[in-house]
């Protein structure tokens, strides 16, 4: 009785959907209103049986001499190079432990490849912050998941007033490994950078953004023009108003030991709520225009400025608040205005976009996005370690990052009707519809098919950034995530949206990076680089090298050393 009930009830509501579904089409606002029927998307999973990765996200020693790493296959004659990765590699001082994975401490890696030779070695970033707290056993200077304690040897009084004191910005910088003119520098999002010497893995200088540019920090994943001009955004905090701001950065030094002199701001774009910007981790550009996307992941200014006399953390400020819609900006390069169109769609969350091209008097943008913003949670160190169903739990509680296509018209006539989609591109289903409020209301296009949520979705997208960036293009690389770090390897073509997958059970590859063979003109003619390790005792870590085009394993060098899962990374070509 009841399956037949069930049948003829599930009947109705098909038949209701697609009439709500028609109705949307033919009275736009109400798409903010009603269910997304025909962009339904599954974020969520019920896996089971996940293997613990606690070694993956602990402390390890440093390799500061360079060992030979045991090759396996052959490293093409062509490249010889470093990869530079950087994530975090200490995660306690003394009896204190951090609680984040983002907050412990910066340790780089170098494989270096010459002549299919491969040597590895690591270094933890002097920065001030690891230095402070190693001559003083313990955490003193407070990270993004962990507030720094007051010191016990002060008075019952003294420890309640350093509640009251400016707390000092963390320069451990873990995330990515960025250029500017020429030189390599270990980022975040603090108004700090470390600039490196990628030979060594020696600091060379720490910079401060706030001493050459108004802003108060800077993304870790700046993107860069041909000539080497450098783009990136910040924000601004001021009595006068509080703004993201568009960075530029000369390409060339004007005299050796500048840094990121010249830096200015080209635009600034005002906070849609004063006290509670929104989190942004990257942001898109093409070959006139930079996009920033504000979503409804926000920061709480309040609790951040308060969150010492709190007791709490960085973390504790922000939160997901999707009852705001996630808003679009487009910026012109050239002239510094921002474009007048009003483009929203529903809320997500994009750590990392993935590429942006112009077409059609239409700005496209690719991103990983995510149906909701509380994942930063599950990274809790805690989170990491747990074994059995703990684990399962958390990972089938955090959404699942795919890649969509958005489509921006920025040529939008005056006499367009509401209702009407203004894209004209036929080979994309994104659409951007005219609200009868002047917005427009942009519908995303998949970038995928089922399988790829068989593969836990897809993070850290990488593409032949040289050749392709701010580009109409096919290919882009990333980690699957069957895991709550990457588990595979995965080449996605855009057009076709069929996938290439590398995967070894029991091992969990790092971030792909492409580096193309010299000369080549086809866009996947090159390599990938991927840091792959394991919580087996008995298996090695290794630098793996896939063809790009055939996603076939090439070969690997093995180490005998322990290397935590990190973030980002460059090849830096031999000179």
């Amino acid at each position: 009785m009841f399956p037949e009930i069930f049948c003829a009830l599930a009947g109705v509501f098909a038949i209701l959907g697609r009439f709500l579904a028609s109705l949307a089409s033919r009275i736009p606002v109400l798409k903010n209103y009603l269910p997304d029927i025909q962009q339904k998307h599954v974020t969520f999973s019920d896996r089971k049986g996940l293997q613990c990765i606690a070694s993956l996200i602990a402390t390890v020693e440093e390799t500061p001499q360079s060992i030979p790493a045991r090759t396996q296959g052959h490293f093409p004659e062509w490249l010889n190079g470093c990869l530079i990765r950087i994530g975090p590699g200490k995660f306690e001082f003394g009896k204190e432990k951090y609680n984040h994975w983002f907050d412990g401490m910066a340790l780089l890696h170098q494989f270096r490849m010459e002549k299919g030779a491969v040597t590895y070695k690591s270094r933890f970033l002097q920065s001030d912050t690891y230095k402070i707290n190693s001559v003083n056993n313990r955490i003193i200077i407070s990270e993004f998941g962990t507030l720094a304690l007051p010191d016990p040897c002060k008075s019952v009084l003294g420890r309640f007033m350093s509640k009251f004191e400016s707390p000092a910005m963390t320069d451990n910088t873990n995330v990515n490994c960025v250029r500017y003119k020429g030189d390599y520098y270990i980022s975040t999002e603090t108004n700090y950078m470390n600039k490196v010497d990628p030979e060594t893995l020696e600091k060379t200088e720490k910079v401060d953004w706030s001493k050459f540019v108004a802003v108060n920090g800077a993304t870790a994943h700046p993107h860069y023009d041909p000539d080497g001009t450098t783009y990136n955004m910040g924000n601004s905090y001021g009595p006068h108003g509080s703004c993201y701001n568009v960075i530029q950065v000369p390409p060339q030094k004007e005299d050796l030991e500048e840094t990121i002199h010249g830096a200015r701001v080209i635009c600034s774009i005002p906070f849609d709520q004063k006290m509670k910007p929104s989190y942004y981790h990257s942001f898109g550009m093409t070959k006139n225009y930079v996009i920033f996307i504000e979503q409804p992941l926000k920061m709480n200014l309040w609790k951040l400025i308060t969150s010492k006399v709190r007791g709490k953390a960085f973390l504790d400020g922000i939160s997901w608040e999707p009852q705001h819609n996630t808003r679009f900006h487009v910026v012109d390069k050239h002239t510094g205005q921002l474009l007048p169109g009003v483009f929203y769609s529903k809320p997500f969350i994009s750590f990392h976009q993935i590429n942006a091209f112009e077409d059609q008097d239409c700005v496209v943008v690719d991103l990983c996005c995510h149906d909701d913003g509380r994942i930063l949670n599950a990274y809790q160190l805690q989170n990491l370690r747990k074994t059995g169903e703990g684990l399962d739990q958390v990972y089938n509680s955090v959404t699942k990052a795919f890649p969509r296509r958005f489509v921006l018209p920025l040529g939008i006539s005056t006499r367009a009707s509401v209702g009407q989609n203004l894209s004209p591109l036929t080979y994309s289903s994104a659409t951007a519809v005219k609200q009868a409020d002047g917005k427009i209301w942009c519908s995303h296009e998949n970038l995928h098919h089922e399988d790829l949520e068989e593969e836990g979705g897809i993070e850290f997208p990488q593409i032949n950034y040289a050749q392709c960036n701010g580009m109409k293009y096919r290919f882009f690389y990333g980690c699957g995530f069957r895991h709550l770090v990457g588990d595979s390897l995965i080449k996605v073509d855009v057009v076709t949206k069929k996938l290439k997958v590398w995967r070894r059970d029991g091992f969990y590859p790092s971030e792909p990076v492409f580096v193309p063979i010299p000369g080549a003109s086809e866009e996947d003619g090159g390599v990938i680089l991927s840091v792959v390790i394991t919580p087996n005792q008995n298996e090695s870590a290794f630098l793996l090298v896939l063809d790009a085009k055939t996603f076939e394993e090439l070969g690997r060098a093995e180490v005998p050393v322990a290397i935590p899962y990190g973030f980002h990374g460059t090849f830096v070509p031999k000179q």
